[in-house]
Order: structure tokens, then sequence, then C-alpha cells
């Protein structure tokens, strides 16, 4: 084994090494193509960031859960709004009936105090 190579190495970390290896790349790509040519990626780009892909697939779920969840409060409030539409129209239909039973009521007193009146006056004939 050559020892001589491990030595300098041997106190970086991976990430590090990577990221002289690439820098050492990106000098070799300038120098072989001619500026403005080529792209080099920013260091945020080379980095990769652990959990960040998977922050991507959490708030899509989280979105298409909420949606859902507007949809289906849409879904009841204008099932309510139809309930009380319902509701309203039976109302005034009754109202409408008791006013029109309340005549009804109103005539048939009428006609009661009509009779008895009659009746008074044959009764107080007949005496």
């Amino acid at each position: 084994m050559n020892h001589s190579q491990d030595t300098g190495s041997r106190g970086m970390p991976e990430d590090r090494k990577l990221y002289i290896v690439d820098s050492i790349n990106d000098l070799n790509k300038l120098n072989l193509y001619p500026a403005g040519s080529q792209h080099l990626f920013p260091l945020q780009e080379k980095i990769p960031d652990v959990g960040t892909n998977s922050g991507n697939g959490s708030h899509s779920l989280f979105f298409m859960g909420l949606i859902i969840i507007l949809i289906v409060s849409l879904a009841l409030v204008s099932f309510v709004i139809f309930l009380i539409v319902q509701t309203g129209n039976k109302m005034d239909d009754v109202s409408r009936r008791l006013t029109a039973e309340g005549k009804d009521i109103d005539d048939l007193k009428k006609i009661n105090s009509m009779i008895v009146k009659r009746l008074n006056q044959l009764d107080a004939k007949q005496n």
C-alpha cells in the first residue's frame, strides 16, 4: 500500500473530498471550453440536501388533502343552503294554510253567531 497518499487525505471528511474533486473538474472544464460556453453549477446544486425531496411529496399531499377538504366543505355548505331554502318554502306553505284556516275559523264564528241570533229570535217569538 502507498502510505503517503493516505496521510494527506486522512483528516478530510468524505464530503470535503468530493467538493475538491468537483472543483478540480470545474477548473478543467474552464480550461477546455471557451469562456461563456460552459455553465458551471453553483455549490448549492452540487451538494445534495437530505430530506428536501421527501418534503415536496408531503407538500403535494398536504395540498391535495386541503383541496379535498375544501370540496367536501363546499358540498356541505351547498346542501345546508338547499335545506334552508326548502325549509323556508315549507314554512311559507304552512303559514299560508294557517292564515287560510284562520279566515275559515272567522267565517265559522260569524255563521255561528248568526245562527245563535236567529235561534234567540225564534225562541223569543215562541215565548
